[in-house]
């Protein structure tokens, strides 16, 4: 279903996550909701994804990459994205939507694909992470969403596992852990061939992802919550004065 309009995070909102390669700290990742730009038609949400390894890995495998997603007010279908990787693979992707058409048309550098057809409510990767929060979630239930890569477009599976208590860096976390299937699409970590990829997000109205599991291209990863803001800017200028606004990770739970 369509997002509604109260959704389950602000403009603001950044989450850090730290990620593990074969349980070495290897760098981080932040996600974060920012405010749509005024010269993208259709763009109401503005998401980003940003993520590097630390120095020392830089020398094994350096790795850095920005994702910018931008969806319509309900997150029902993408409008633009961009995305840029640099290290061992160098990418500069952008995939233009033609909304009239149900079109998308991916370039790389100087490589320009023809256009795709797309089903209606199409959406990318990064922008399926928050239409996802904004589902309810029972364990059992299978979701169903078209997503594309700009190069093709499949029907992205997502598998409601089970609810689950899961324990990270001393607290406990109500989750529900969640198994996302996108077949050949790129999603936004890349994963190995016929490898599983586990979500788990918080069992909340938020949804906010914690946890995230799988093997890479390069070994198994995992992505970690650290660190959090979950309000937006104005809203804590609206807090009152004297009112604390908590980044730990286990106040929202």
């Amino acid at each position: 279903a369509p997002c509604k309009q109260l959704l389950p995070f602000n403009n603001g909102e950044r989450l850090e996550f730290q990620i593990s390669w074969l349980f070495i700290p290897a760098g981080r990742a932040v996600l974060q909701v920012e405010p749509p730009p005024g010269n993208i038609p259709g763009a109401a949400h503005h998401f980003v994804l940003t993520a590097s390894t630390y120095p020392a890995i830089d020398l094994i495998y350096k790795f850095r990459e920005r994702v910018d997603s931008y969806t319509s007010a309900l997150i029902n279908r993408t409008v633009f994205y961009k995305k840029r990787q640099q290290g061992k693979t160098e990418r500069d992707i952008t995939i233009h939507f033609n909304l009239k058409r149900n079109t998308a048309q991916y370039t790389n550098f100087k490589e320009v694909m023809p256009p795709i057809k797309l089903p209606e409510g199409t959406l990318d990767p990064l922008a399926a992470l928050y239409f996802i929060r904004c589902q309810s979630l029972v364990p059992g239930q299978t979701i169903e969403r078209p997503i594309t890569d700009g190069k093709k477009v499949v029907i992205g599976r997502l598998r409601v596992i089970k609810r689950e208590i899961i324990r990270l860096a001393g607290h406990y976390y109500k989750t529900i852990k969640l198994e996302p299937e996108l077949k050949e699409v790129k999603g936004v970590f890349e994963k190995s061939k016929n490898a599983k990829m586990y979500v788990w997000v918080t069992d909340d109205k938020r949804k906010i992802l914690v946890r995230l599991k799988s093997r890479v291209v390069v070994g198994s990863f995992t992505a970690t919550l650290i660190n959090t803001d979950i309000l937006g800017k104005q809203d804590r200028e609206d807090k009152k004065e004297g009112t604390e606004n908590s980044t730990a990770a286990d106040d929202y739970i």
